[in-house]
């Protein structure tokens, strides 16, 4: 009786604590959308800006990390043949995504989930007009692989449409405080990294028709990833 009474009470505990971690879950999740509202508005200038640069020619695209679909709403006034191509690792992100794709008026053979990751794109070779990714390069294990493949399954004359937070200037404060917090973001923020050198990875990528880049500091919270770049790179 005494064992089974001990077993009861760890169950109830054991309980207590998942519930009191979920909802400390859900606040943090609450509270740092509220924290990041005025980051989200403030990017969307940046994204009308970069997905103006997507050709009406582009028939074919690969979003890189689409989630559930937030960008999804940004093709629908490109091209009305576009068939785009929504790659995430995530296989639960599929119908989140689809339900995007629907409502931004897409027809159901027009938007097709893709199940990997970046650095090994399930497509063909010089398979898409267009590859998108934004905020996407900060968190994936390996970029120099990743604009490999993004490089592999462009055509000839296809473009690379970035948008980015990036590590700050070498040497200065801002940038000694990225690397302290660095860990920290990636536990946080889904393995999101502070300190990596986008821009220069772009650079060296080898994009033969070459690189336009600017750049852009946001204003808003959270400040830590304050430097952006947004461009394309022709390959």
């Amino acid at each position: 009786m005494i064992f089974t009474m001990l077993g009861v009470r760890r169950m109830f505990e054991e309980h207590i604590i998942r519930r009191i971690r979920w909802y400390i879950r859900r606040l943090y999740s609450w509270f740092l959308n509220l924290l990041m509202q005025s980051y989200w508005d403030e990017i969307e200038d940046c994204k009308v800006k970069v997905f103006d640069k997507l050709s009406e020619k582009a028939e074919k695209v690969l979003e890189i990390g689409i989630g559930s679909g937030p960008n999804i709403r940004y093709y629908a006034a490109s091209n009305a043949n576009l068939t785009l191509y929504g790659l995430d690792p995530n296989p639960k992100m599929k119908k989140y995504a689809r339900k995007s794709a629907s409502k931004a008026g897409f027809k159901h053979k027009s938007f097709r989930f893709k199940q990997g990751v970046g650095e090994a794109i399930p497509l063909k070779d010089n398979s898409v007009d267009a590859v998108v990714a934004t905020l996407v390069l900060c968190s994936v294990s390996d970029v120099t692989q990743t604009l490999k493949e993004i490089k592999r399954v462009l055509r000839p004359g296809g473009v690379f449409i970035f948008l980015e937070h990036v590590a700050a200037k070498d040497g200065s404060m801002f940038r000694r405080l990225q690397k302290l917090l660095d860990p920290l973001q990636q536990r946080l923020a889904d393995g999101c990294h502070l300190t990596r050198n986008t821009r220069e990875c772009i650079l060296k990528a080898g994009f033969s028709g070459g690189v336009e880049i600017e750049t852009y500091s946001m204003c808003s919270f959270p400040w830590i990833t304050r430097p952006h770049i947004y461009g394309l790179a022709y390959n």
